[in-house]
């Protein structure tokens, strides 16, 4: 590999299997969208990021502009904050569609780094709430 992978450099999670991997990890709730996340166990690669948005939360238009605003934040803030070696899927909620991009910007960015610091907390302080 010839091209140096720099800490923003974030790839992305295509096929299924890939998906349904995550989705045994840990999962970070939130008002705009649930965070899924899980360590691949190779700290060398960059980290890979997928989108998904249900039919549930409106028509195909609709569906695509939740999508097209979680990439953007995560292009331009969140993916700072991924660790390398893990995956993560955001899956959108309805009110991505009309929540300002900069709150969606912060939520999205405190959610991947602020998750970790809950985990360690909660297996201390509360042993038996998960």
């Amino acid at each position: 590999m010839t091209k140096t992978v720099g800490k923003s450099a974030v790839g992305r999670l295509k096929s299924r299997p890939q998906f349904l991997f995550v989705r045994e990890g840990e999962r970070r709730k939130g008002p705009l969208f649930l965070l899924e996340v899980r360590d691949r166990q190779m700290p060398e690669e960059a980290p890979r990021v997928g989108f998904t948005v249900t039919k549930k939360h409106g028509n195909a238009v609709e569906r695509n502009r939740m999508r097209r605003r979680l990439k953007e934040a995560v292009r331009l803030s969140a993916g700072f904050a991924m660790e390398p070696g893990h995956d993560y899927v955001v899956v959108a909620r309805r009110d991505v569609l009309h929540a300002p991009f900069k709150t969606l910007e912060a939520s999205l960015k405190d959610r991947i780094a602020t998750g970790k610091k809950q985990k360690r907390q909660r297996s201390s302080a509360a042993p038996g709430k998960e």
